[in-house]
């Protein structure tokens, strides 16, 4: 399959991750590998270029070659703040994000995404159940909107990007390639697969 030029792939990796005991979610080991890197596995042979979003351990996502793109603003206010550090560090017309701990996304998550996108400045997914909203396919046209939303206190992220006239791109029958490994139970679970 072809990747798409105009795309940059964001890992998002900067979050608290409290239900994971505070530990970095992208650095939590699974059958031998960092979670982003299974991410990146995914995501690399879908868009032009990678970059992953996380504000420590940066040493340790260094090592991956990729660019490292830290919040812009302080105190984790959420994946909204590493969405609007990629728009505002790299050049791409469109951004894919993904959490870092979403290791089975889809081979053509990117492909799908953008040929759904049609006049819509985002899309994201939905599994047929519910809304992953953080696994979206965003515009640069988004950025001063969405730094507003941020000065404003706002950090949900279905708000804004509703308000923001994206909608959701159903992926039927793929809810266990959208399981986020959030906490040790998870992650036994996904060892057994």
């Amino acid at each position: 399959m072809r990747y798409l030029t105009e795309v940059a792939g964001v890992i998002l990796a900067g979050g608290r991750a409290t239900r994971m005991g505070g530990q970095d979610k992208g650095l939590v080991m699974l059958n031998g590998l960092p979670l982003f890197e299974h991410v990146i596995n995914r995501l690399a042979p879908q868009v032009a270029n990678l970059a992953i979003s996380a504000n420590r351990n940066l040493e340790k996502y260094q090592l991956s070659g990729l660019k490292i793109l830290k919040d812009v603003l302080p105190d984790y206010p959420g994946p909204l703040a590493g969405m609007l550090s990629a728009m505002q560090e790299l050049d791409n017309e469109w951004f894919l994000f993904c959490p870092c701990d979403t290791p089975m996304i889809p081979e053509d998550l990117a492909a799908r995404l953008w040929k759904a996108r049609g006049q819509y400045p985002a899309v994201w997914v939905n599994d047929g159940e519910r809304d992953h909203p953080t696994i979206v396919l965003i515009h640069r046209s988004l950025a001063l909107p969405l730094e507003s939303y941020l000065a404003a206190g706002e950090r949900r992220v279905m708000v804004f990007l509703r308000g923001a006239g994206g909608h959701a791109v159903i992926f039927p029958y793929q809810q266990q390639n959208f399981i986020n490994v959030n906490s040790p139970e998870d992650l036994t679970q996904w060892e057994k697969q």
